[in-house]
């Protein structure tokens, strides 16, 4: 069996991975310039050619992309392949209630699932482990990403997907599951679910966790391990540029290494777009140079981070990120799904019997991530009976449901509750920044 510890380029040196990522890249330029248009358009507006770009250098001659480049061009626009070569979709939600559509062709999805399996066995995973993945299957990256990189390094999988805690526990019993790949705040709930239950950790055969998709401290995963008695491993990615798997914590827990002989990562400046020095926090900014299907240049995902290019104690050269803080723009991580304040104001002007006046609150209780909707109602339906408003309260929560899949609590409050402001309306509070 293949052990998925790339030796020859995770330990590489810097001349080694520099010269793997600008042939890498050159090659990629030349085909985004040629399949997507408006690759080719930046590129002529700039005067740019692919020729123009010889090494990983030259990446700074290259516009960014950014998440509303595919928003621009939805569906398939940003695709540089035919479509009869893709072989999966995915997508994430955006601003607007159109989704962001990624792809991938056969290639696509080995090259993810080695990514995948590299952060696996850099969690110590190995082929006699049960690999229970609670992330969600479906649209959303986490569960399929995993899936597949479980499969590749030939552990058994438990496709648990999210929800339904008590039958998960008692699956994590029942099946000796070994490692648990879940978002960060759902490992604390089953953490808590388990003191209810008054079931010991040390029952399960749990030895790691592997989380993410929300950001989450270094408090958080010290209280992870010591609540489920395991080693609680970090990982990274979003769906624009493959999925789960962009980088990963070893067992050193000091930065996340980044797969970069398929990923160019720069940190840039949020106002300026220069390059910022190695511990210098910035925008997080990726460029993919072997993906086929939807090759990204430049993306900047507006994640906060710092990186450092020193070799890891574990023996690792790769370019290390720090643990993602937060982000530059306004998208809310609430339970691994991304919330952005204008869905919200969208579905409650889509509802009706509702004023434009809202505010978000999320909170994190009981380690679990909250979202309460405070919203004002017209005078009229505020001083009609309790069941009207509690019917409005049920349409309003069924479609926050329908377009972000979570729940909400719903606060109607009377006109003129919520503050006004004659600059930019302040529509969000987000408690867990005070606590975390």
């Amino acid at each position: 069996m293949k052990k998925y510890f790339n030796e020859q380029v995770e330990t590489a040196s810097r001349d080694q991975i520099f010269y793997i990522q600008s042939l890498a890249l050159t090659r990629k330029i030349k085909q985004v310039y040629d399949n997507v248009p408006l690759y080719r358009a930046r590129m002529d507006e700039l005067g740019v050619v692919p020729e123009d770009i010889k090494s990983a250098e030259d990446l700074c001659k290259l516009p960014f992309t950014h998440k509303q480049d595919l928003r621009d061009t939805y569906p398939y626009g940003m695709f540089a392949v035919p479509m009869e070569e893709v072989v999966r979709i995915h997508a994430s939600s955006g601003t607007t209630g159109k989704q962001t559509v990624v792809g991938y062709t056969k290639h696509d999805i080995e090259l993810w699932s080695e990514c995948t399996a590299r952060a696996l066995t850099a969690a110590g995973a190995e082929r006699n482990d049960y690999i229970h993945i609670s992330y969600g299957y479906g649209l959303f990256t986490g569960g399929l990403g995993l899936h597949y990189a479980g499969e590749l390094i030939g552990a058994s999988v438990i496709p648990a997907s999210s929800g339904n805690t008590a039958r998960q526990i008692q699956i994590l019993r029942d099946f000796g599951s070994s490692i648990l790949c879940c978002t960060p705040s759902y490992a604390l709930y089953i953490a808590d679910t388990l003191r209810e239950q008054k079931i010991a950790p040390e029952e399960l055969h749990l030895k790691a966790g592997i989380f993410g998709a929300e950001p989450w401290s270094e408090n958080m995963r010290r209280e992870i391990e010591a609540r489920l008695n395991i080693k609680a491993y970090d990982i990274y990615g979003l769906s624009e540029i493959c999925g789960p798997g962009v980088s990963f914590d070893c067992e050193c827990q000091n930065g996340l290494h980044v797969n970069e002989d398929h990923f160019i990562i720069e940190i840039v400046d949020p106002k300026t777009g220069a390059p910022m020095p190695d511990g210098e926090d910035g925008e997080v900014v990726f460029s993919c140079v072997t993906k086929e299907a939807l090759p990204l240049i430049r993306y900047n995902t507006h994640d906060i981070s710092a990186i450092t290019h020193e070799r890891c104690s574990c023996g690792r050269t790769l370019t290390r990120m720090h643990k993602i803080t937060g982000r530059s723009d306004d998208m809310l991580i609430i339970r691994g799904v991304n919330v952005f304040p204008s869905q919200i104001e969208s579905v409650l002007l889509s509802v009706g019997q509702v004023n434009p006046h809202y505010m978000i609150i999320v909170d994190r209780k009981n380690n679990t991530d909250t979202l309460e909707i405070q919203v004002e109602v017209s005078q009229s339906i505020f001083s009609d009976q309790v069941r009207e408003l509690e019917m409005l309260e049920g349409r309003i929560n069924a479609a926050i449901e329908s377009v972000l899949g979570l729940s909400a609590k719903i606060t109607l409050v009377e006109p003129y509750t919520i503050a006004r402001s004659e600059g930019k309306a302040k529509r969000v509070i987000d408690k867990r920044k005070e606590t975390h």
